[in-house]
């Protein structure tokens, strides 16, 4: 094996990140803020719209720990949370002391269930505990059927804190991830669509709300000319340099989209005429997907051969994939918590499979991958 790995996804820059993390030595701007910060912030500010106000953080998990309390949510508390997605959606629940409730996924953007996120919550309050909050996820950029599920928040009167990790990029009535929730969280880790090395960012709907992440990412120190604190506070706020990284990530965000979108379709296209094999693909035109990774489902039943065979085909190719996120309701840190659903994120865990999907993947890679794609499946070369 001497061709190079293709990973499912790796940063891409764009060129200029150079110049803003250049700039930053220059002035002698190395520390978690800076004009860096305040240029990201106000970028991220203007692509998402919606009046939003955007904290840049160390983080996604951070931006989270953070929403959770600025939400209220304290030890003892239940938030429930989608099952399907990565840890970090989770593991900040466990952070305060409060427990996570896991709802399953619905099959149409494997995101989650509006009608198992109502049963929970009935069946929460009965048991005598109002939810605290609410996380959804749209998983691999694919957005989450907002309207229902913010129809069954504000019945219920439970604020919705947006994981949009996967998402940046991605639209829902053509309105920006990040946005519908009372805040949102971003990712910005080397894996993203767009990355700042390591990052996150909290997206407030209040000037107020942003200055109180930013106040609690900084230590939580009191506005005295002596160092006091009357709240707990934390190391969360993002690096001038890392900032300066995001700034010219922002320049070519847009085409790192298009370039996603344009080798989701290639897959789409290639198993369209493969039986037993499904795309996630959006429903309909409510949807756009900025389509972070491309992802499958393959019935065994039908291929006679399984997600993981592919896996390790491409994986003997030198190329990388991945099995879907193991749904929280299965892990065993998370074995005792409360799970509402049928099923349907085990059966996606059980068959998916996640496509090498970077946005700057080479004409001579496309083919290597190809190639596997059309041997496994008995294609015509």
């Amino acid at each position: 094996m001497n061709k190079e790995k293709i990973w499912l996804s790796s940063p891409h820059m764009g060129g200029s990140e150079q110049k803003f993390v250049k700039e930053a030595f220059d002035t002698n701007w190395v520390a978690p803020l800076g004009p860096n910060v305040t240029g990201f912030e106000q970028d991220l500010e203007i692509y998402l719209q919606q009046n939003s106000y955007v904290a840049a953080l160390s983080s996604g998990t951070a931006a989270l720990h953070l929403g959770l309390i600025l939400l209220g949510v304290k030890a003892g508390d239940e938030v429930l949370c989608q099952s399907m997605t990565f840890s970090a959606s989770a593991n900040p629940i466990t952070y305060l002391g409060a427990k996570p409730v896991f709802v399953d996924s619905e099959i149409e953007t494997w995101n989650m269930c509006p009608v198992a996120l109502e049963e929970a919550i009935k069946d929460r309050i009965n048991k005598g505990v109002k939810p605290k909050a609410i996380i959804p996820v749209h998983l691999y950029g694919m957005p989450c059927k907002m309207d229902e599920i913010l129809s069954v928040a504000s019945k219920y009167e439970i604020p919705i804190l947006e994981d949009s990790a996967e998402s940046l990029g991605s639209l829902y009535n053509n309105q920006s991830c990040g946005t519908f929730g009372k805040l949102g969280i971003l990712s910005f880790n080397g894996n993203k669509i767009i990355t700042t090395s390591g990052g996150g960012a909290l997206v407030c709907r209040q000037k107020e709300v942003k200055d109180k992440t930013v106040f609690l990412a900084t230590q939580a120190r009191d506005n005295a000319p002596h160092y006091q604190h009357s709240e707990i506070g934390y190391n969360y706020r993002l690096s001038n340099i890392c900032a300066g990284i995001g700034r010219g990530q922002m320049e070519v965000l847009n085409k790192h989209v298009t370039l996603r979108r344009a080798m989701h379709q290639r897959y789409y296209d290639f198993f369209a005429t493969i039986s037993g094999v499904k795309v996630l693909h959006e429903p309909d035109q409510r949807f756009f997907s900025n389509h972070w990774l491309t992802v499958i489902t393959i019935d065994e039943k039908v291929v006679g051969k399984s997600r993981e065979d592919l896996r390790l085909a491409l994986e003997e190719a030198n190329i990388e994939s991945r099995p879907l996120w193991k749904p929280m309701h299965l892990q065993p840190v998370f074995s005792d918590a409360p799970f509402y659903g049928n099923g349907v994120s085990e059966k996606l865990f059980e068959d998916g499979l996640c496509l090498p999907s970077g946005s700057n993947l080479s004409d001579e890679e496309i083919k290597r991958i190809f190639t596997v794609l059309k041997l496994f499946f008995h294609k015509a070369l």
